[in-house]
């Protein structure tokens, strides 16, 4: 397999069932699947892209520009009728041959949930160019704690209850509530 390039692939499935599918290129691009992909212009968040491919990011800012009119007119819908905080995003990469062709299978290297998608339109010469920006968490952000802020058991249960509802309970802080009064003895070598 001589892999020469990649194509960045970013789809977004929207909780009302509404899928889009965006590349980083221009003009279209159609999957061995038969799906058509759209191309934008990825501007703001390529180093936190790069960190969410190496399994480095908990948090991903994504902002897409060059999203046509029709695409940025149903996401803004979907943004003012609730559809979209909770959407899924998956990042995943598809290697290219020497002559970019597909060489062997999509490969997922980030999925997260939508918290937040700012929209911004522009009027430019050739029109309305519309960037919006995807506020993305996965599910290692349910794991943050604020600077100070003290872990327990029963608040990472809610949040995680909150955040991923279909997912088992997030056990991580369950035996914090066991060390409160514990003392630890380091072993002392000789």
């Amino acid at each position: 397999m001589a892999v020469k390039s990649i194509k960045v692939l970013v789809k977004l499935d929207f909780p009302n069932g509404a899928t889009f599918r965006l590349w980083d290129g221009s003009g279209p691009y159609l999957d061995a699947n038969g799906e058509l992909w759209q191309g934008v212009r990825l501007n703001d968040g390529l180093d936190q892209i790069e960190s969410a491919m190496n399994g480095e990011a908990v948090t991903l800012l994504l902002s897409v520009s060059g999203v046509n009119e029709e695409g940025a007119g149903l996401a803004f819908e979907d943004l003012e009728a609730g559809n979209v905080i909770g959407g899924t995003v998956q990042l995943s990469i598809q290697p290219l041959d020497e002559w970019d062709q597909p060489e062997g299978d999509v490969e997922v290297r980030f999925t997260g949930s939508i918290d937040n998608m700012p929209m911004d339109d522009a009027a430019m010469e050739e029109g309305i160019v519309s960037t919006i920006t995807l506020e993305v968490t996965n599910r290692f952000d349910l794991r943050t704690l604020t600077s100070g802020g003290v872990l327990s058991d029963v608040d990472q249960k809610a949040r995680s209850a909150i955040l991923n509802p279909g997912a088992p309970n997030d056990r991580f802080a369950e035996r914090i509530a066991g060390l409160a009064d514990k003392t630890i003895v380091w072993p002392r070598f000789s």
